[in-house]
């Protein structure tokens, strides 16, 4: 990949090279040789490192499995609404769950 002038690089491609250097995948020689100068590396990298990007702390795998098991929780507490609606029909005699659960 040659390399590309400082200025026509995205934002997105400068965190990427930068988050590839801090996880050790290249070497700032390698980026400064086929990326980015050395000088500007050392720059972004000061001026970014307070930066935090989720795709650094989380795979795509981490990030399904957390979403499954957050849809796994979401479904638990509408039964448990469901089952209270049902249950205050029950009491009440009024009907709220054609006006209030979503249709299953």
């Amino acid at each position: 990949m040659p390399k590309k002038k400082w200025q026509s690089v995205s934002f997105e491609f400068k965190i990427y090279v930068i988050e590839q250097i801090n996880n050790g995948q290249i070497s700032r020689n390698h980026a400064s040789k086929n990326t980015i100068s050395p000088a500007v590396l050392l720059n972004i990298g000061s001026k970014l490192s307070n930066y935090v990007s989720k795709s650094k702390s989380m795979s795509k795998e981490q990030e399904i499995k957390k979403l499954k098991e957050r849809i796994q929780e979401l479904e638990c507490i509408k039964d448990f609404q469901q089952d209270i609606i049902v249950e205050f029909e029950k009491v009440t005699g009024k009907e709220l769950s054609k006006s209030t659960c979503p249709i299953t």
